[in-house]
């Protein structure tokens, strides 16, 4: 796939010199830069979120025992603050990539990038609600509202894999995945609601699909800035 040499949906190719090339091509650069900037910031969530989550709260929460769980958190407050003020960095992160990626896929459903940029702000919402019990050390309370909220997350994830698959700049086997990863987040959630006993999440192997999407948006979508 040439990029450099690609129209996107509905585009028309302006003639050189007329005044409509320079406006013909501020959209797609302005797509490249949404791209850069989504993708930057969905290495740099990657990279909070697996800090705050699995090395700070995992590593300081003993499931069960809440005895030891205030024990562990009080011998290493400054930690466990830092893991919460990487969590709060990734709530912005998660506005930030909403609005870029609904500008990246707007080409291809306005109404639907719309809905998928919104589904993904509430869940930035939700997701601040669940930090709130975090400075009380209810973290029990803080995976309840969370793994709620990944719900929404994972119909963000479908309706965008939808859009990737149905545009012709993003490779469609990327829009397969995010669907997936969605499925993912989803089942997740439903599985944590239905189970009595340990849930082992679905997400921790289908969460390919995002990771491959960051790294198209940042080598190959910045680029649309030279359609």
């Amino acid at each position: 796939m040439t990029i450099q040499t690609a129209q996107l949906p509905g585009q028309r190719r302006p003639r050189n010199g007329s005044a409509t090339a320079t406006a013909g091509i501020a959209p797609a650069r302005s797509i490249g830069r949404a791209s850069l900037v989504a993708g930057v910031g969905l290495l740099l969530m990657s990279a909070l979120a697996a800090f705050g989550k699995v090395v700070v709260l995992d590593g300081l929460v003993t499931p069960g025992d809440a005895a030891q769980t205030a024990k562990d958190i009080g011998a290493n407050e400054g930690l466990f603050r830092l893991g919460i003020a990487s969590l709060v960095l990734v709530i912005a992160l998660d506005l930030v990539v909403a609005w870029s990626l609904y500008r990246v896929l707007r080409p291809v459903s306005a109404r639907l990038s719309m809905i998928a940029a919104a589904l993904r702000t509430v869940y930035a919402g939700v997701f601040l609600i669940a930090l709130g019990p975090l400075w009380a050390e209810h973290t029990t309370t803080f995976d309840d509202i969370w793994h709620a909220g990944l719900f929404l997350f994972g119909l963000h994830l479908i309706l965008i894999g939808y859009l990737a698959s149905r545009s012709r700049y993003v490779p469609r086997a990327i829009g397969v995945l995010l669907v997936v990863a969605g499925l993912g987040y989803g089942i997740d959630t439903v599985g944590r609601v239905l189970t009595t006993s340990t849930w082992t999440d679905v997400s921790s192997f289908t969460f390919i699909g995002e990771f491959l999407l960051a790294l198209w948006l940042v080598i190959r979508g910045r680029r649309l800035s030279s359609i």
